[in-house]
This record gives structure tokens, sequence and C-alpha cells, in this order.
């Protein structure tokens, strides 16, 4: 994982734990030892419930998860409830059982991506970066949103709050629409579904902006924003396929109207887009 993710992510979690009355001073006491003072125990039997989902058991029940981690099925059933709230895991409606959700999915894709995905990409995105003087990113699904895992920059490119784990909008941005488009039409629908529960205002426009970016991909082979996401940044992006069609993420280019006009991007930058995706699915076969 990068420094910059890993800073961006990594939280010091505090718990007070339990506490009680010392009988020797009448202080108020920790129960627990100092040296656990930041070990958060529902958040570790969370983690526990998380790992008992193996390779040869898609699914499982709270009472099979309860022998596995060795808790309480009252414990795991108010665990794996959260987790299901929170999209690390998903409720099979037919059995009861669960199974991972798009949240782990993601965060292991995230680990996948940064490791031979991003290693890949990099100096193809660089490259491409220097050419068209804008910035370059590299981005993952993470439920409703896309996630950047990789960023380049040019040496003329203006300075961007956008970096390594920033986070867009998977229906307002070009690069999710991106990624929209190279999806199926099941994962598509089921991420409209999320936004249309999750983010209800989204939910008229991102209709209307979806189509419009599947009419883009298929006569362009890319996706287009120019001052929709945000006013005077003009960006064209396309889904990261591999060769067995698997979508893994989507990569844009983008800046500011002064240096890539719509113009620019449509009749340069494009044609180079397309050639770095081409050879990057060479590399992932």
């Amino acid at each position: 994982m990068s420094r910059a993710l890993q800073a961006k992510t990594s939280r010091v979690l505090k718990d007070d734990g339990d506490v009680g009355m010392s009988a020797d001073t009448g202080l108020r006491r920790s129960a627990k030892p100092p040296e656990d003072r930041h070990f958060v125990t529902a958040l570790a039997r969370g983690l526990e419930v998380l790992s008992c989902f193996r390779t040869g058991r898609r699914l499982l029940g709270n009472y099979e998860i309860a022998q596995r981690c060795g808790l309480p099925k009252s414990t795991v059933s108010r665990l794996t409830m959260t987790l299901v709230r929170q999209g690390y895991l998903a409720q099979d409606a037919e059995s009861g059982k669960f199974r991972l959700g798009d949240a782990m999915l993601a965060l292991g894709s995230t680990a996948v991506a940064q490791a031979d995905l991003g290693q890949a990409a990099r100096p193809l995105m660089q490259a491409l970066a220097d050419e068209s003087h804008g910035m370059v990113s590299l981005a993952i699904r993470n439920r409703t949103s896309m996630v950047y895992v990789e960023v380049c920059r040019s040496e003329l490119a203006l300075n961007s709050s956008l970096t390594v784990g920033s986070r867009l909008p998977i229906v307002t941005s070009a690069i999710g629409r991106a990624y929209l488009a190279g999806a199926g039409n099941e994962e598509r629908e089921e991420i409209l579904a999320l936004v249309r529960e999750r983010k209800a205002e989204l939910w008229a426009p991102a209709v209307a902006a979806v189509e419009r970016a599947l009419t883009d991909y298929q006569a362009l082979g890319c996706t287009t924003s120019f001052g929709h996401w945000q006013r005077g940044v003009n960006a064209i992006a396309a889904p990261v396929v591999t060769a067995r069609g698997q979508v893994m993420g989507a990569i844009n280019c983008g800046g500011p109207v002064s240096e890539l006009s719509q113009g620019y991007l449509l009749n340069v930058v494009r044609p180079r887009l397309l050639r770095l995706l081409a050879q990057l699915r060479e590399r992932l076969g």
C-alpha cells in the first residue's frame, strides 16, 4: 500500500474499555491492562468474522461463524448485521447466510491494484501525463465511489488536491462513468441501485449521465467530462479491462480547460489513452 494511502487510512483507535471501582482506592480504573488500552475488542471480533470467509466456503451462517470464531452466536449475529449495513458482508436472500460484500472485495482489490495493476500502469500513465501536460489517474471502485490508487502529473500540470486515496462519486465523474461503461449490465444495475439507496440526491442526474456515458463509450471508446464534474476542468476516461473481460478500474486524463481543451483531449489525448489501455491489457494478460 502506498505511503499516502496508508497515511489517509491509518487511524489511532481508542477504546475506553470496561471501567470499574478499585476496592482499595475507590478510583475508577480500566478493567484492561494498560498495554491493551488501544485494543478495540469489537473491531478485533469483526475482523475475526471476516477472516472466516476463506476459499471453498462462499456462504456462512451465524452458527458456523460462531463455531469458527469461538464467540457466542448472539454476539456473532450483532457483528454480521453491522458488517452487512457497512457493506463488508452481504446476506443471501434465500438461505439467510452471509458472503463477503462489495466493501470487503474493494479492500482486496485495492491491495491487488496497488501491487499489480498500479505497478504495471504507472510508467504508461507517466508517459501520457508528460505527453499531454495533464494529470493521469488510476482508480478502482469502492461501492458508489472511485478511489484513486495511482496519480501521475507532468511537470507543467497544475497542482491538484486530488491524490492517492481521493474519492470521486462514481456517477458524476468521467472516471466513474468509464468504470460503469465497462462493467457488465448486472454490476452496473447493482451500482445504480446502491446510488439510489444511499445517495438519493444523485439518482435523477445519474441516470441521464450514465446513459450519455454509455453512448460516448460506444462511439469514442471513452467517457467525457467537459466542465461537468468541476467548472473549468476537462477530462476523458476509459475502463481498464483485462483480456478476460474483467473490469479492474479506470484511467482518466484531465486538467484545466486552458491547457486541455475538448478538441485536444478528443483528437490528441484520446488515441494515446486508448493505446495505453491496450498496452496495459497485454501486460495484465
